[in-house]
């Protein structure tokens, strides 16, 4: 057994597990994002062909883009920390939902094309 595929199995175990505790202390949104990508990682453990990396894929693209709509939903925070201090500070840009999630998204669509890629299809 690959030492890769099990750092991928903890890591999913630990994702779900704080999911669903963030889904009993009631912070829904963020315990659906990772119950999401903890499911996506522990299938990569389990289903050893290409679909298993096209589905992790899709999954990341689906939290990328509930990422995106909060960022939408937070630019009015932002404009305000921006107007009364007058800085535009790269923790703002970084702490946000919207730029995770238009990296999430963006790498979502890489795993999916990863799944089709030649390296993929000859295993």
């Amino acid at each position: 057994m690959k030492i890769k595929n099990l750092i991928g199995l903890f890591l999913g175990i630990g994702l779900f597990a704080f999911g669903v505790y963030h889904l009993v202390i009631g912070l829904y949104l963020w315990a659906i994002i990772k119950i999401i990508i903890g499911i996506g990682l522990m299938s990569l453990k389990f289903v050893k062909n290409r679909y298993g990396t096209i589905i992790f894929g899709h999954l990341i693209v689906v939290v990328g883009c509930i990422l995106i709509t909060v960022g939408i939903l937070y630019l009015p925070l932002l404009f305000d920390q921006i107007r009364e201090t007058g800085v535009i500070k790269l923790s703002y840009i970084f702490g946000m939902p919207l730029f995770w999630g238009l990296f999430a998204t963006l790498g979502g669509i890489c795993t999916i094309y990863h799944g089709f890629c030649q390296c993929m299809r000859s295993k």
